[in-house]
């Protein structure tokens, strides 16, 4: 036999099947809503009899008043029902003045997405000037083992370079950035400007090709292997771009991170001194507060320091971005270290 806790129960205010306690009452979903609904509207029912219509499943339209007073009577909670919908408005004004923002903050996206599409878009069509060897080009038949590997490399070490030096323009172009003392700015750009490429370089990739398509060229994980990378960096490279061209970024998004790897500055950190003396702060977080905001509010971000073996990105705790791509040129000092 069916025990008594297995069998249907009934609402308590129209008698339809219950669906579980509601405002500290047993009732079904339609008088649950009802109340809800009732009780925070702020014009009074009335009856237009008597004051004692049945209330059944079949009639509970009928009168509205005496449905939310046999609710009452029931036991259903007046205060818990305001409790509840104050608490949905604060947190949908919460959401809302989160996602608005400042008129600084909106001139500094205005600012980074000028810099962007002067430096940092266009310059992947420009590949195609550094003597790319004729397997590269999409329309060609890719038989990459036949071309010379120093060709390849030599090819690949002209776009790393030309990619660095607009970067370099990008940020040249950013007003907060040029305000820091010069050995500043070297050491920020040292540790940030690999990152940066690859956070650009991501907008080219393909998911379904799994390859890179700058303008008319077309790069493979194979292209690199001949080249003479290893294989086991160019799979945790190509793991990391997957990732992150998943989460389906928008420039917008792209730039701000371009923004927060710049200002984090890593192995390089800005020496104390010059550092505090044009910044609020020793953090790189401080170092700019629109940008840390504009960063945090549509991004969850982990961590974007390359001073641990692993890089963490926003929103997933899978993309991971190898330590070797932190490899930092060694501007002017042989063994690349201050």
């Amino acid at each position: 036999m069916t025990s008594g806790e297995d069998e249907p129960r009934n609402c308590v205010v129209c008698g339809d099947r219950a669906t579980g306690y509601h405002f500290h009452a047993l009732t079904c979903e339609g008088c649950k809503g009802f109340f809800r609904r009732t009780v925070n509207k702020s014009t009074a029912l009335t009856c237009p009899f008597v004051g004692s219509c049945k209330v059944s499943k079949a009639q509970r339209r009928h009168c509205p008043a005496c449905r939310l007073q046999k609710c009452l009577d029931a036991g259903m909670k007046k205060d818990r029902a305001l409790a509840l919908r104050r608490a949905r408005q604060a947190q949908r004004r919460a959401q809302q003045a989160s996602m608005q923002l400042s008129k600084e903050q909106k001139e500094l996206v205005q600012t980074l997405l000028g810099a962007h599409t002067r430096h940092v878009g266009p310059m992947f069509h420009q590949f195609v000037q550094f003597r790319p060897p004729a397997h590269l080009f999409i329309h060609h038949q890719r038989l990459p083992t036949l071309v010379p590997a120093l060709a390849l490399l030599t090819h690949f070490a002209d776009i790393s370079t030309f990619m660095v030096q607009q970067i370099i323009k990008f940020t040249k172009d950013l007003p907060v950035f040029r305000s820091l003392p010069m050995e500043d700015q070297i050491s920020l750009l040292k540790g940030a400007a690999i990152e940066i490429c690859h956070i650009a370089l991501n907008t080219t990739f393909c998911l379904q090709t799994q390859n890179f398509l700058c303008g008319p060229l077309r790069y493979t994980i194979e292209d690199a292997v001949h080249a003479g990378f290893q294989e086991e960096f160019l799979e945790l490279l190509f793991g990391f771009h997957r990732t992150l061209r998943r989460l389906q970024l928008q420039e917008p998004e792209y730039v701000l991170m371009a923004a927060m790897a710049l200002f984090s500055p890593g192995e390089y950190p800005p020496k104390p001194k010059s550092f505090c003396s044009t910044t609020s702060a020793q953090t790189p977080s401080s170092l700019h507060p629109p940008i840390q905001a504009l960063v945090f509010k549509p991004l969850e971000w982990v961590d974007l320091s390359l001073g641990s073996p692993l890089c963490r990105l926003p929103t997933t705790p899978n993309l991971v971005l190898p330590y070797s791509l932190s490899y930092r040129p060694a501007w002017g000092n042989p063994e690349g270290r201050d």
